[in-house]
């Protein structure tokens, strides 16, 4: 079985380009250059150079020693909320400034939920110069109050979405419209594993840094390249997208992926899709995709701004129907606690999606000699006002 992308952008039964015609240009450009640009020795030393001296990597490989005793098992945290900028997806939005200014372009659009993507685009178009327009739905610019001010700072044009759910999935909506009206000159760099092909291998690509580290990090500490479980949260997938690549075809790896269960799967607010989705289309690829059943997309709840996303990338796809991965679903309360018990026990404020890929420890029994890595995919400063109402601090 392949888990990795086949020449015509499908994993499986999954991915491809469902696109305008509009959009047909720009996406068949980069389809046609991004593997021989990645492949060029000065991108491979601009690219790592800039991941090592701006981005801080590599990110350490932390064993979590008092979460370890209280879960009776060996977990190592991938420290990806030390980079700069705070979360894993700096490591794409340097790939693709780099990728955007090879192809000859000169503005960036960009959609963020969480915030942490529009501030990684921010953060590279100022460095390199270049106008940058993010997409970010009205709710979550009221929830990511930090991360919007961050952006403005870093001179990016920070535009509200205003219909639908007002979330991710609207502002990815706004995203692609601005891109059908400006194809000649903007790059859109999407932030997750989704979109039409070669997006979702592309942003793997750049994210496989991850799990790249794991192997050789996880050797230095264990004498060994592979852990038995790897574990990230995930919501289009692109932090997990990077934790697994490098194991995908190593069955002994055991591949978590862990979704947020809202208030509940049956409750009408969740974003569970392995358990909730069907197949369909949504922003250019085929996928699990919540939906009614003549086919509308429904509405995504969760807690955590970086995981309402009502599918779920292609390749995640193809890991939920192939069985290679285990999906779990982690409800708003679980997630929140689990944030807690990190902070409380290694000092360390997860962002809210990561929790939810801490809090299966609760439900989940490993053996105590299993080395388990779970992707620390962000830090709690931007969900700060959340963990504080929440829990009355």
């Amino acid at each position: 079985m392949n888990y990795n992308v086949d020449k015509k952008g499908y994993y499986g039964e999954f991915g491809g380009a469902f696109i305008p015609e509009m959009l047909y240009p720009n996406v068949e450009m980069l389809r046609e250059n991004y593997l021989k640009v990645m492949a060029e020795p000065s991108f491979k030393k601009e690219f790592h150079e800039l991941l090592k001296d701006y981005v801080g990597r590599p990110s350490p490989l932390y064993f979590a020693k008092r979460l370890s005793e209280k879960y009776n098992t060996k977990i190592y945290l991938k420290r990806e909320d030390l980079n700069h900028t705070g979360a894993h997806k700096i490591n794409n939005t340097i790939g693709q400034i780099l990728m955007a200014k090879k192809l000859g372009k000169t503005r960036i659009i960009a959609e963020t939920g969480a915030g942490q993507h529009g501030v990684a685009t921010a953060t590279v178009c100022a460095l390199m110069g270049m106008e940058c327009i993010v997409y970010m739905g009205e709710i979550d610019i009221a929830r990511q109050a930090p991360n919007v001010a961050r952006m403005k700072m870093l001179g990016a044009k920070v535009v509200p979405a205003l219909s639908g759910s007002k979330t991710l999935k609207d502002a990815t909506n706004e995203a692609i419209r601005d891109w059908i009206n400006n194809p000649v000159n903007t790059h859109y760099i999407i932030g997750s594993a989704i979109g039409p092909h070669p997006y979702p291998d592309m942003v793997t690509r750049f994210q496989s840094v991850i799990s790249e580290e794991i192997k050789w990090q996880l050797k230095e500490h264990e004498g060994r390249e592979n852990p038995n479980y790897v574990i990230a949260c995930i919501g289009g997938g692109s932090n997990a997208a990077g934790t697994y690549y490098h194991f995908l075809h190593e069955p002994e790896v055991g591949i978590i992926a862990v979704e947020a269960a809202g208030l509940g799967i049956d409750s009408g607010e969740s974003a569970a899709t392995s358990v909730l989705g069907k197949e369909g289309i949504i922003h250019g690829c085929k996928t699990l995709l919540m939906q009614t059943t003549d086919g509308q997309i429904t509405e995504p709840y969760s807690i955590s701004a970086g995981l309402d996303y009502p599918g779920v990338g292609p390749m995640h796809a193809h890991l939920s129907k192939t069985g290679r991965a285990e999906f779990m679903s982690i409800t708003d309360s679980d997630a929140m606690k689990a944030g807690l018990e990190l902070s409380k026990l290694e000092g360390i404020i997860p962002a809210i999606e990561t929790s939810h890929a801490l809090a299966i420890f609760e439900y989940k029994q490993f053996k105590p000699d299993d080395i388990i890595v779970v992707s620390l995919s962000g830090r709690g400063d931007k969900d700060l006002n959340t963990y504080i109402d929440y829990f009355k601090l």
